[in-house]
């Protein structure tokens, strides 16, 4: 199965490369613009984050050197 953060990585890339707004015999097509792909990105992004177990947060116990 494809790795959907992959997909929308590759997504924004593609729709970055490619003319925003585009007009065919009398069909327009238009894009989200760039900024808003980013923030839908970023939030996607936190999401999978705030999911994982530990939130980035990790305790340790630091015992000194000669210490019993």
């Amino acid at each position: 199965m494809p790795d959907p953060a992959t997909d929308l990585e590759q997504a924004i890339r593609d729709n970055a490369s490619q003319p925003a707004k585009a007009s065919v015999d009398g069909q327009s097509v238009e894009q989200h613009p760039l900024k808003d792909q980013i923030e839908a990105d970023r939030y996607l992004a936190s999401k999978d984050a705030a999911r994982k177990p530990g939130l980035g947060v990790k305790f340790a116990k630091i015992v000194p050197p000669g210490a019993e």
